[in-house]
């Protein structure tokens, strides 16, 4: 039951193969067998996901079912659950337990999807490797000596485990498409505002973006078909129209063009990665796409850019945690000032804090134009870089990583190192484009990823591209050895 798609399994549900009870049960049991060696989950809420099955099966047999009626699913702890502890992998609200769901949450439970729990992720949505948050690190499947990537590593290892056919991320660096490459899945990372923010707990408001995570650009299609489309009860929301994402995938990619940024192949990248990628690119070439060099002038940029201008946003929004309305407190303040101090202190991580001094620092007066500023003027160089290689390509390509997985401990000590880490993805947040990563073969055992970057709402093509390329090759089906799977390389 764990190795079929969520295609797979919308179909056999439909066909009355399976009830959506004996497929919630299946995973509910695999993560309490599995997930003492991954910790992909922070909490699991087995009674109310055997109820939301039983309620699917109803619709099902009623015929009243979407494509998504009776999939377990899994989400981040960032997205708000009413009645569900949402922690957001830090301890400052280890103790929250939400008055509402998300939109995401809202539209997930609408279609009749069942949710299976929350996944671990990095304190707040900020690292790269899962390590930061309290509840201790996700590990990757495929070596659990190895990070799963992050932010959205515990909702990657989830999916490569096996534990669950989806899950949501979130994306404000890299945080969808990092973790996907070194779990060897399909993430992607939709067009800002494509995806509603509302009840998603903010790191930079102007960064962040949810998206679908799972096996096949097909699944996420899936899931994005739910997720899209216009929240009038948030303000960045867009008023473009969501489409069906599953629609036309099947067509030749001829006359496509793929640009190949010349920054993205350079003495920075893993030998042996640069070479899974490119052959992946000959994968494509061989289907009728045409491979055009281009330059992206400012990408060198994108790292100083966003960790002045994110850090800043995170400074601002985290501000409402001080121990007053709700989240973690300290004992026995003296008073007020006492209050906020030692709540922050106490409540938030050694990483969470950096970013907030750094961008509380960036904003304050005399340093706002040096650095906020100037760093909002280099993102717009950023995006014009992307909307000029837009006038000659239609996709844009490139590796996801400098390389696959690093070992745990390897880079927690080092936060440049970390940083380093989100090199290929950073600047398609600032330019607030979709982007999109599959798997694109192994290096050492460990997967790599090919990272697809679309025209603002073009997440249509991005997911074209990456179901004929998944059609021909067989990287997005393979497995670790260590889960029991079927499909285990």
């Amino acid at each position: 039951m764990y190795d079929k798609s969520v295609a797979e399994l919308s179909q056999g549900l439909r066909e009355g193969q399976f009830s959506s009870l004996e497929v919630t049960r299946s995973f509910l049991d695999r993560i309490a067998a599995l997930d003492g060696n991954l910790n992909s989950f922070i909490s699991v809420d087995e009674g109310a996901a055997l109820r939301a099955a039983e309620d699917a099966d109803r619709r099902l047999a009623a015929g009243d079912a979407t494509a998504l009626t009776g999939i377990p699913v899994a989400h981040k702890d960032i997205f708000c659950t009413e009645g569900l502890r949402t922690s957001c992998g830090s301890r400052m609200l280890d103790n929250f337990i939400p008055p509402y769901d998300a939109t995401v949450i809202h539209r997930f439970k609408r279609a009749g999807a069942v949710m299976l729990g929350k996944t671990n992720m990095d304190e707040f949505a900020m690292g790269s490797s899962n390590e930061t948050s309290y509840y201790g690190p996700a590990r990757n499947p495929w070596d659990t000596q190895r990070v799963p990537g992050g932010s959205s590593g515990g909702s990657a290892a989830a999916v490569a485990g096996r534990l669950t056919p989806a899950a949501t991320g979130t994306d404000t660096g890299g945080s969808i498409r990092q973790p996907a490459a070194l779990c060897g899945i399909t993430g992607l990372k939709p067009t800002y505002g494509r995806v509603s923010r509302l009840g998603m707990i903010a790191f930079a408001s102007s960064l962040d973006q949810g998206g679908p995570m799972a096996r096949s650009a097909l699944d996420c299609a899936l899931l994005l078909n739910t997720m899209a489309g216009h929240d009038p009860q948030d303000s960045t929301s867009s008023t473009v129209p969501a489409e069906d994402y599953s629609e036309g995938l099947d067509r030749p990619l001829d006359g496509l063009r793929i640009g190949l940024p010349s920054q993205y192949f350079n003495e920075g990248l893993d030998t042996a990665t640069g070479e899974r990628v490119r052959a992946a690119l000959t994968e494509l070439q061989s289907q009728g796409a045409t491979l055009v060099e281009v330059s992206l002038p400012n990408s060198a940029l994108s790292i100083p850019a966003y960790y002045i201008i994110a850090p800043a946003e995170a400074s601002t929004n985290l501000s409402r945690f001080d121990g007053v309305r709700y989240g973690y407190r300290c004992q026995d303040p003296v008073d007020l000032q006492d209050l906020y101090s030692r709540t922050r202190a106490e409540g938030f991580g050694e990483e969470v804090k950096r970013r907030i001094l750094v961008g509380t620092y960036a904003l304050s007066a005399g340093y706002y134009d040096a650095y906020y500023k100037k760093a909002q003027q280099v993102r717009r160089l950023i995006k014009q870089d992307f909307m000029d290689c837009f006038e000659a390509v239609d996709v844009i390509a490139g590796p996801t990583t400098i390389g696959p997985a690093f070992a745990l401990g390897a880079k927690i000590d080092n936060p440049i190192a970390m940083y380093l880490e989100d090199v290929y993805t950073l600047a398609v947040n600032l330019a607030g484009l979709p982007a999109l990563s599959l798997p694109a073969g192994f290096v050492g055992g460990l997967p790599v990823g090919l990272q697809l970057i679309g025209r603002h709402f073009d997440e249509s093509r991005l997911l074209h591209v990456a179901h004929r390329f998944q059609q021909a090759t067989d990287w997005h089906l393979r497995a670790p050895d260590t889960i029991g799977s079927e499909a285990a390389r």
